[in-house]
């Protein structure tokens, strides 16, 4: 796909796309297909489907086919046992399927990583296992004999999600103190990518200032801080979630503002790894949650809510990450506010305090916009 397709677009790519659409289930079939690939059309129907499938599939719900679409829509038309799976390093496959197989193995106590779609070398690993287990040639490749084992196996451990209830321990295991955890830091956008701009700021700058501030505040405790950028750097977020997996981060925090068309829309939002599909980071959700409530109780800015989102950081990062979306730059009020120094020394000790109150055991916990950095550095 060269360029995205929205409402009004029209050729063999749209053609392409409502045959994908058809396939689940979101279009009815053309009564004379023929026709329907000769002059195919963008219209409203296939917009509400786009709309309803980014919905489901945890994407920015704009209607627009883009590459994050277009790769969901290829990825949600396989069906495990379609294809030969097997970890590549390279060009990892991704799929439905492999978010199926990923379920399985989990579900049966073999420890896959994250369900995201994904068949990273955790995945290989729990196959590989799971084959030496049931007698089948421990090759990593789920073919005919290991999908046959699989069905004969299937749902063998019944309630809760064994993902979650590891990433839980890991926490747990963690310890309270902040000293020795690292945390990577990524200031969106940068180079000749500036995000939003408006009301004479944009977003780069912003969100470079607002990482410098929350990294000599996590530095304080002793946590090792990495930025994921230098401000001449632009990264895709693939770049960035292997720059947090490389250092085996314990959690990422990725900084960015918003813009609308509308000067009436504020607030703060966060986002986490999650989809219409049940898999999701349960301790990114409940990271995501406390930086919200601290943000908007230490700022006053409007309380946008969680949200969970696959987008590609939060989706392929093997640790707890969280998108923080601090403010619109387009909202007079917001952006009168995000120029302040004083208003992102807040925003950055809001953000350090989430990530404390994350490893602190319920007893040991404060109530939101109570505790304080010096409290931080003294522990």
């Amino acid at each position: 796909m060269t360029e995205p397709l929205r409402l009004g677009s029209r050729g063999p790519a749209v053609a392409e796309i409502r045959h994908k659409l058809v396939l689940l289930g979101l279009l009815p079939p053309p009564a004379d297909a023929l026709a329907a690939l000769a002059d195919a059309r963008f219209d409203a129907e296939v917009d509400s489907a786009v709309r309803r499938f980014q919905q489901e599939r945890g994407i920015t719900g704009d209607g627009v086919v883009g590459p994050a679409t277009y790769r969901a829509l290829d990825e949600a038309r396989w069906q495990l046992g379609a294809r030969i799976l097997h970890y590549t390093v390279t060009h990892p496959l991704a799929g439905d399927d492999v978010l199926e197989l990923q379920r399985r193995l989990l579900d049966m106590g073999f420890h896959a990583g994250r369900a995201d779609g994904i068949f990273g070398a955790d995945t290989d690993a729990a196959l590989r296992e799971f084959q030496r287990n049931v007698g089948v040639v421990p090759d990593g490749i789920c073919g005919p004999a290991t999908l046959k084992a699989l069905d004969r196996l299937r749902r063998t451990v019944i309630g809760g999600r064994p993902d979650a209830l590891r990433e839980d321990l890991h926490i747990a295991r963690s310890g309270p103190r902040l000293a020795g955890k690292v945390v990577v830091i990524d200031p969106g956008h940068g180079g000749s990518d500036r995000g939003v701009q408006s009301s004479g700021l944009d977003e780069a700058a912003v969100v470079e200032d607002l990482a410098a501030r929350v990294e000599g505040r996590l530095v304080a405790t002793g946590v090792q801080a990495f930025l994921t950028r230098r401000p001449d750097m632009e990264l895709d977020e693939t770049a960035r979630a292997e720059f947090a997996n490389d250092f085996q981060a314990d959690l990422v925090v990725s900084l960015h503002v918003d813009g609308s068309r509308s000067p009436r829309a504020e607030g703060v939002a966060t986002y986490f790894f999650g989809g219409g599909r049940g898999n999701s980071s349960v301790v990114g959700e409940r990271f995501a949650g406390l930086v919200q409530r601290e943000v908007v109780a230490r700022t006053g800015l409007l309380d946008c809510r969680t949200h969970a989102k696959t987008w590609d950081l939060l989706r392929r990062t093997r640790m707890p990450a969280v998108r923080i979306e601090a403010g619109y730059l387009t909202s007079p009020g917001d952006a009168v506010r995000l120029a302040d120094p004083t208003f992102r020394d807040a925003l950055a000790e809001a953000v350090v305090v989430a990530i404390q109150r994350l490893y602190l055991p319920t007893e040991d916990d404060a109530p939101t916009g109570t505790l304080h950095l010096d409290a931080l550095v003294a522990r």
